[in-house]
């Protein structure tokens, strides 16, 4: 009786909530009428599975569920934030959480640490990247996911963990008690030159201050090399964050009053314009702004505002596609929800929202279905589905066989025993990577094999084939073979891609975050790209005035 009530209780309280938002519809009688019809069968079927469902019912899960997939029907973005994620929320804002400083993955059935962060409590405690975590607080950690190992990790600053830590190599597990403390993350974690007449500044996400820290970043590096003739902005993989951050940004390389941003949505007093509110570090140096399928939201803002005003070029792929706006709205108990209540609109009148998704994620929109719109020296853009480069690079990291060894971790796993036998490194100015008949021998080890689109074919051709009736299995075998041959040669084919995967890889065990970003500026393809299209001012001209690339 007892569960009844308070059963009964809850759905009381949900149908108060509910009754005093649908109020707010005034004049709208169809649309009060249909909002209180549905809160009461809902109540009505809460209270009915609390009473006679055979199994005990945890109410915050049964809500959180409903909530979850009652969100999910919306756009991707509008979620719900429980007080147990409030955590997650305040890093993507500030850029700061309480925690131990380490990044994780479930592999082979149990999380692993992936990487540490530079003085953080992990580094201090001598955690590796490659440490398997058996127990945490002495339960076990088997099966559990990155999502909740930092969920565990969580808390106040100065409370204590205990992991227990498998390290490969060692026959013995062991016992490491961490401190809890605040650790930031750097939104800029790296900047420097890149050639004697060329700077660099990546940007990482858009939390606080992320638009006066490249702006200082920018500043010093005009400062320490007086020479420099052009600038590139790496906004890779970097999925947003404050949008007021977005237009400090613009606001380093574009004049003051000049508009970045609008937003609309349902509610028009809440519309409003963002233009820049200071003076500019430099509105004429030559800028290039790299961006890939990572670089959504404010990342998007920022490249796409730079290209409608002809400020600077852009290299790379087409961006992710996220032109929704989020608010967040306070439901009790602290907890939130991030609401999208509108679209951001950049200087051009474009908005680069995916409207098409699977599997939450944006689909690729032809560009035959995308409105054109102008820049402000009439170079042609396009709405919907990203932004689009002005220089594309074709990444070449997207093979099968690449695929298979990020997917396996056999990288992760080579620079983990690689790390066990070598202490130290070279610098990382100076360090290669010479060792590409033992890692053969160590994917031979590990019986590396991977499927192609061709192997998957095949086999749907063989199925085909034995239901008409055909004898052509001979034939297929010998086609199978060769296909084996082929595979074979593509490690050798991609293996400049693959050395440049591994050194990355080792490189971050000796030199963390900043080691494993100064060694990925090598052979980076679109850096390369950047480098010479700004030393070539008469092709960088012409792209910004559309004739041509």
């Amino acid at each position: 009786m007892k569960k009844y009530f308070s059963g009964s209780l809850l759905a009381l309280a949900i149908v108060a909530l509910f009754t005093t938002t649908a109020t707010n519809f005034k004049g709208d009688h169809g649309k009060y009428f249909e909002i209180s019809k549905n809160i009461e069968i809902f109540t009505n079927l809460y209270r009915e599975l609390n009473t006679y469902y055979v199994d005990e019912l945890d109410p915050s899960k049964l809500m959180r569920t409903g909530i979850d997939a009652m969100l999910e029907s919306l756009d991707p973005y509008t979620n719900y934030i429980s007080e147990s994620d409030i955590e997650g929320y305040r890093f993507i804002t500030e850029g700061k959480y309480t925690g131990i400083g380490a990044q994780f993955s479930l592999i082979s059935s149990y999380p692993t640490i992936t990487e540490v962060y530079e003085n953080t409590p992990s580094q201090k405690a001598g955690l590796k990247a490659g440490d398997v975590i058996e127990a945490i607080d002495g339960r076990s950690a088997a099966n559990k996911s990155a999502e909740d190992v930092n969920d565990i990790m969580k808390g106040y600053p100065g409370t204590s963990v205990e992991l227990t830590i498998k390290r490969p190599g060692d026959k013995k597990t062991q016992k490491i008690t961490l401190t809890r403390e605040e650790v930031s993350v750097q939104n800029v974690p790296y900047s420097g030159m890149i050639s004697d007449e060329v700077g660099y500044v990546v940007l990482t996400t858009f939390t606080r201050e992320a638009g006066r820290n490249i702006a200082n970043a920018f500043k010093k590096l005009k400062t320490d090399n007086p020479n420099m003739k052009g600038i590139v902005l790496d906004l890779r993989g970097n999925g947003g964050g404050l949008l007021t951050e977005a237009v400090n940004l613009c606001n380093v390389f574009i004049p003051k009053g000049e508009l970045v941003v609008s937003t609309k949505g349902k509610i028009k007093d809440w519309d409003r314009s963002f233009k820049t509110l200071n003076a500019p570090v430099d509105t004429d140096i030559p800028l290039v702004v790299l961006i890939d399928k990572g670089s959504a939201s404010a990342s998007e803002i920022v490249s796409g505002t730079i290209q409608d005003l002809d400020r600077g070029v852009l290299v790379g792929q087409r961006s992710y596609g996220k032109g929704l706006v989020q608010n967040m709205h306070d439901v009790g108990y602290n907890s939130k929800v991030k609401i999208t209540t509108s679209k951001y609109y950049i200087p051009s009148g474009r908005c680069i929202q995916s409207v098409e998704y699977k599997k939450g994620e944006p689909v690729d929109i032809a560009d035959e279905k995308r409105e054109a719109f102008k820049t402000r020296s009439g170079r042609k853009v396009l709405d919907g589905g990203g932004v689009k480069p002005d220089v594309f690079i074709d990444p070449d990291d997207n093979s099968n066989i690449l695929t298979t060894l990020k997917e396996k971790h056999l990288i992760f796993d080579y620079a983990t025993e690689f790390a066990m036998k070598n202490k130290t490194i070279a610098a990382v100015e100076d360090f290669r990577f010479s060792d590409w008949k033992g890692f053969i021998q160590f994917l031979d080890n590990k019986q590396f094999d991977y499927d192609t689109e061709t192997e998957k074919l095949l086999d749907q051709l063989k199925e085909r084939a034995d239901e008409d009736g055909y004898l052509v299995a001979s034939d297929l075998t010998s086609l199978e073979a060769k296909i084996i041959t082929e595979k074979k040669n593509d490690l050798n084919k991609y293996k400049d891609v693959i050395n440049d995967l591994i050194e990355k890889e080792i490189v971050s065990r000796y030199y963390f975050q900043d080691g494993k970003i100064k060694i990925g500026l090598r052979n980076d393809l679109e850096i390369k790209e950047a480098i010479d299209l700004i030393k070539d001012p008469a092709r960088y001209d012409r792209i910004l005035s559309g004739k041509g690339s």
